[in-house]
């Protein structure tokens, strides 16, 4: 299957890399420090909730605390993500799927390549610093810069770089509604964290992205 598109639009996290190992033990660190000395954060309990932004995480998480208690763990998971993620040593670092940065590379030659992310702010510039993927992606939004959903970013994205055509590439059913929502096709990654109901395409590695764009 072929799509034509003017701008192909990445998910990250279950589609670009798995950050959820390295996450898990920050965050258990975080709440530790942070009145729940009991609680162990998991990489598989953070693959069914990556994707999500970053308040209905911290709901789903940390149901028994208030929204303050909770909006100043997640402050903290989100510092402690952020420095073992910055200083993810050579093994750590190879945390992408197979053939994303090579795929990237090569599809920015085609068409303009972006991300949207229900994240916090400074997690893509930080996934493109240690990728070095920067110069190969064109423009980047997410839930920690405006506060709106991931449909409401992929049409803010879209229509602010002249987007007719955009193609929404993810691996879980929020995507794929996100994706709806902004009125965009929609490319399910099945090697990914979830599931989706209904696609416009779909990949089981990465590299396959290569042959769907025309």
């Amino acid at each position: 299957m072929r799509l034509e598109t003017d701008g192909i639009i990445l998910d990250v996290d279950g589609t670009l890399w798995d950050s959820t190992g390295i996450v898990a033990k920050a965050w258990t660190r975080a709440v530790r420090e942070n009145g729940c000395p009991d609680m162990t954060v998991t990489a598989q309990m953070l693959r069914g909730l990556f994707g999500r932004t970053m308040d209905v995480i911290a709901e789903n998480l940390l149901p028994d605390l208030t929204k303050e208690q909770r909006s100043q763990i997640m402050d903290v998971c989100s510092n402690y993500e952020q420095q073992a993620l910055e200083h993810m040593d050579e093994t750590e670092c190879r945390i992408c799927y197979p053939l994303v940065q090579q795929t990237i590379r090569e599809l920015s030659k085609k068409v303009p390549v972006f991300i949207v992310s229900n994240c916090q702010s400074g997690y893509i510039e930080l996934f493109l610093k240690k990728t070095g993927l920067g110069p190969y992606v064109t423009d980047i939004e997410c839930f920690g810069n405006t506060g709106k959903s991931k449909g409401e970013n992929i049409r803010l994205l879209a229509d602010r770089n002249g987007l007719k055509t955009p193609v929404y590439v993810g691996d879980t059913q929020g995507d794929a509604d996100a994706a709806a929502q902004a009125g965009v096709s929609f490319v399910y990654a099945a090697y990914g964290f979830g599931t989706a109901d209904h696609r416009d395409g779909e990949i089981s590695c990465f590299a396959q992205l290569k042959e769907m764009i025309g």
